[in-house]
């Protein structure tokens, strides 16, 4: 059977193959997309390379100028964000809003913190607000260097299996998340990313006004509890918080459409096709 979501994304990746770029001896992948209009990073979660936000991409690429990045194999996230501040400078971009969901949206707060001079907005999106607590968290907690990588890889592999029986209309998802943990994403790229969380800086505090700073959550998140939400709402004090009712931890693949209606929100496009309900919570 076909796999929608799959057969687009490589479809996708056939006409815009990711650019291999070294950065500070740290070899990212980068999508370039777009020669115009507003400017915006998409930083991936742990089970996503740049291109899992292709339906965005797609859609704004006339409008807007976008660097959707694959991290490395190496480093964390204070090295991360050094080298994305290189990765804008080498694409021509002075200052731009920038996206993270899940472990990018924790390097997508301590990028705006570090260098707020080079961020339009932040949109910290179904993610932390600190790490601290992963010490005790599987697969956190385990010996992220030496733990044979089958089994790392099996423990991600079990939970979307089980997500699979119990949410059977999103087989597809669950299918396309498979796939890039059982091997597109490369061994040293997993256990970096892990490692990143289980050993990454306490965030530093935004100087950002509230007025460019956004949240994006999820109600039906397994991955980031109710409790976890609203501490990141809270440390942030965003100027709008975008909710799915129904968007699990992946919300740009399943309302994709609605999640570029955000996106020209905050970047100032046109969004009347897809607009969002007013006010500080925004629940769609």
């Amino acid at each position: 059977m076909t796999n929608i979501l799959i057969q687009a994304c490589d479809h996708f990746g056939a006409g815009q193959p990711e650019e291999q770029v070294l950065i500070n001896n740290r070899v990212w992948g980068v999508l370039n997309v777009g020669m115009h209009g507003p400017a915006l990073v998409l930083l991936p979660g742990t089970l996503g390379r740049g291109d899992i936000f292709w339906q965005q991409i797609e859609d704004l690429s006339g409008r807007a100028r976008i660097l959707a990045l694959t991290y490395p194999e190496t480093g964390g996230i204070e090295d991360w964000a050094r080298d994305i501040t290189k990765l804008m400078q080498k694409a021509g971009l002075e200052k731009a809003t920038v996206l993270g969901s899940s472990l990018g949206g924790y390097v997508a707060q301590y990028f705006a913190a570090t260098y707020p001079e080079m961020v339009e907005n932040l949109v910290a999106a179904n993610t932390l607000g600190a790490v601290g607590f992963l010490a005790n968290t599987p697969p956190y907690n385990q010996d992220l260097d030496n733990i044979p990588i089958e089994i790392l890889r099996q423990g991600f592999v079990t939970a979307l299996q089980g997500k699979k029986e119990d949410n059977p209309e999103r087989n597809d998802l669950t299918e396309y998340l498979l796939r890039e943990v059982s091997g597109r994403i490369s061994e040293a790229e997993l256990r970096a990313r892990l490692k990143a969380l289980r050993f990454g800086p306490p965030l530093p505090e935004q100087t950002l006004t509230s007025e460019h700073i956004y949240c994006v959550e999820s109600a039906d998140d397994p991955i980031i509890p109710e409790m976890l939400r609203q501490a990141v709402r809270e440390q942030l004090a965003p100027a709008r918080t975008f909710r799915f009712l129904h968007g699990d931890h992946f919300p740009y693949l399943i309302q994709p459409d609605a999640y570029t209606g955000l996106l020209k929100e905050v970047i100032g496009l046109d969004n009347t096709n897809h607009p969002w309900p007013s006010g500080r919570i925004a629940e769609l």
